[in-house]
């Protein structure tokens, strides 16, 4: 089975990550894989990986590193299995978070003869993630997302899409966005430092329109790929 290239994209909360993944997936060929929508579809499961996973959420604990991994590797295992030699291969979001995760990734991508063929950091100042972040409301019954500012509801406090009521979440106030971009850029750094190294960083300024981030990230990226040894044509 020839190997399969993969992508990460990486990026503190706010810069718009999870939008611009999913954007580009489907124009690369990829399919988009976000680890936070991996555990919420693993939780409407009862197989022995979603009860080994429930067992930690039931608790309040953190998901260990090599757990997560083993999901993130049943999905890629589903996606081969599925989509056959159309799967070229995903468009990782949410995953690795820290440098002992990213050497994980790439000792089980190794075994497997998949290639990561770059890694997409998407650069935003921190006041203009503190403003996008503090300033969301989220659907209590359907989990649609607005912001105040940028993306407001047509009806103040009312979901648009079901017409469920809108709360900011505790972690989302200024302070508590402050404490996370904190602890995402500690972990982050060493993460970025590793895959510099490596030449496989591609920096993207991600204050900028949904469209122009999209455009520049495509371009980089298509030229990337078009040189990757995975790539069949």
């Amino acid at each position: 089975m020839a190997g399969r290239f993969h992508v990460i994209v990486i990026g503190p909360q706010g810069s718009g990550k999870g939008t611009q993944a999913a954007r580009l997936a489907p124009l690369l060929q990829l399919v988009h894989v976000a680890t936070g929508d991996l555990f919420r579809q693993l939780m409407t499961r009862d197989d022995e990986l979603a009860r080994e996973v429930r067992s930690y959420y039931d608790r309040g604990a953190l998901v260990p590193d090599e757990l997560t991994l083993r999901v993130l590797l049943a999905r890629l295992d589903a996606l081969e299995r599925e989509q056959g030699d159309q799967y070229r291969g995903a468009l990782l979001d949410g995953y690795p978070r820290n440098l002992a995760q990213a050497e994980a990734l790439d000792r089980v991508l190794t075994e497997r003869g998949d290639v990561i063929a770059a890694v997409v950091h998407l650069v935003v100042p921190r006041e203009v993630l503190i403003e996008r972040l503090s300033g969301r409301l989220i659907c209590l019954t359907c989990g649609a997302t607005y912001h105040v500012r940028f993306s407001p509801p047509r009806v103040a406090g009312i979901c648009d899409r079901c017409g469920g009521a809108l709360m900011q979440r505790s972690d989302d106030t200024p302070e508590a966005v402050a404490r996370r971009l904190e602890t995402y850029e500690q972990q982050t750094a060493p993460l970025l430092d590793y895959y510099r190294a490596r030449d496989l960083v591609i920096d993207i300024d991600g204050n900028r329109p949904i469209d122009v981030v999209t455009h520049d990230l495509l371009v980089a990226l298509e030229s990337r790929l078009a040189h990757n040894p995975c790539r069949s044509s």
